[in-house]
This record gives structure tokens, sequence and C-alpha cells, in this order.
């Protein structure tokens, strides 16, 4: 994503929902979308999924990118809801949805990548899910349908680096081509995470557990808690973790990420210094 298109991703409808909510719950202010509760952000109509209640996390209404929650009534039938050009991820929070033949319990994750996008949906007992539309990316290697049940994917550490103890992921989508990566990252009650950075644009959803996490702004920490349903889009850079980073219980973050990206460790929490100095 280059530093223009990730402008209008950020300032077209991720402002909007600033405007319209402020930081909820006397969360802290943080320039980017960030100690977001989905359940306190508005209904909005989106128009390729008729009939369903959707909270919209991030977007671009120019482009139709977008990152959603959905809530599917019973008895729901629809498509996936993208147009040409676009891929669609889905995750399922709660209940069960079938697409195409296949029946998607909550844990199940489908990657459907742009010329795939029209299968059709429908839930019996209605679903929660997590809704993901992006521009197609030409240095994309997945380029066939990715469907799996995330509770047959073991947990594995993210290293053998003791400050990650007790850090464990489960890879859901990696493009060895463009970078793209979806993941879930279980943190265990007690693992702590030092001051850190991402080279891309990265967002997470809270699914299950409470999680204490800070943000660095212009050397400035604002910390505060998440529980389920929790949601961030950090921009490249955004320092972020720090010591006051934990787990109350065991938390389990559904994450992603659009481009090739490297995590950087980071001293502190301070200022960035101008160019000229």
């Amino acid at each position: 994503m280059t530093p223009s298109s990730f402008s209008s991703f950020r300032f077209g409808f991720v402002f909007l929902i600033f405007l319209l909510t402020g930081c909820a719950s006397g969360s802290p202010a943080v320039p980017y979308p960030a100690f977001i509760q989905a359940d306190e952000l508005p209904d909005i109509f989106v128009a390729g999924l008729p009939g369903v209640r959707a909270k919209q996390f991030a977007g671009d209404r120019e482009t139709r990118r977008s990152s959603i929650r959905l809530l599917l009534p019973a008895d729901w039938k629809g498509t996936t809801g993208a147009s040409p050009g676009k891929s669609v991820e889905l995750f399922v929070v709660a209940g069960e949805i079938t697409l195409g033949s296949i029946a998607l319990k909550a844990g199940s994750y489908a990657y459907i990548p742009p010329g795939f996008t029209g299968s059709n949906i429908s839930t019996p007992s209605g679903a929660i899910a997590l809704y993901f539309l992006d521009d197609a990316n030409p240095a994309a290697v997945i380029q066939t349908p990715l469907i799996l049940d995330s509770d047959l994917v073991d947990w594995q550490p993210v290293s053998e680096d003791p400050e990650d103890f007790g850090l464990s992921v489960k890879e859901l989508r990696l493009d060895p081509g463009s970078g793209a990566r979806t993941w879930l990252l279980r943190i265990d009650r007690g693992a702590t995470q030092g001051w850190h950075k991402s080279s891309a644009v990265e967002e997470g959803y809270l699914l299950s557990g409470n999680y204490r996490h800070s943000e660095c702004v212009n050397g400035e920490v604002a910390t505060g808690d998440y529980a389920p349903g929790g949601y961030f889009q950090r921009p490249p850079g955004a320092v972020n973790g720090g010591p006051e980073a934990a787990a109350a219980s065991s938390a389990i973050w559904f994450l992603r990420r659009m481009a090739k990206g490297t995590v950087e460790s980071v001293v502190a929490c301070i200022a960035e210094l101008p160019d000229n100095k």
C-alpha cells in the first residue's frame, strides 16, 4: 500500500467514524483507529449485503475497500457482496455460515480472491462474522479460494526469543508474493511485549479475553483496555506495546496485514526528532 493510498484509506471513512463516535467510553485519544469497541459504533448499511446489520471499522468510500463486522440474521441468504477486482476475507466469530456448499462454524476462515467473489452465502440460525473487502493485489500468489477451520491449526510459538514467551500464533493466510498475512495471536496471562513498530498497516479484532495495550503518540503514552469486539488499525511506523501491555486472562486476536512488513523493537516511547536534527 503506497503512502498516498494509505492517506486516502486513513482519512476517508475512518475519519467520519471518529466524528460520529468520538473516543468511546473515555478511551485514550489516538490519531488513528485504536481502542475501538464494535458495539459502540453506529450500524451502517452495506449495499452488497442487504438485510444485515454492520459495524464499519475502517474503509474508503471511493474504492469500497472496507473492514466490517457483520451481524447476519437467521435465514439470511445472499452473496459475498464483492464487486469485480475485489477480494473478500471472512472469519466467523459466532454462529454458522454456509459458503457455497461448505459449512463454516465459529473459528472458520475464508479468503476469496478476485474472480471468485460471487459465491452464495446463507446462515440458518444467524451469525457474527468479520468481513474484509480489499483491492486486488497483482503480486498475490494465492489465486484460488482458501477455506480452513482454525481449530484444526496448531498454536505455534511466535519465536524462541524469551521476550516472546507466552505469545503463540495460528497462521490463516500468508501470501508469499504480496506478503499479505492473516493470523490469530494468543497472548497468555503474564506475557509481556516491549515497544515495537511495524513497517506495514496492521489491524486487529479481539476475539476473546481482556487486554491492555499502549500506543506511543509523539512521545506520549496512551494506554487503554480492549474487551471482546475491540479493534485497532495502526499505520506503518506506529510505536505500540510497552510495559503495560498485558492480558488479564488469555486473549486471542484476529490480525491482518495487507503487505509485506517487518516488526522492529523500539527502546522506549519517545518523540521522533525532525529530519533536520
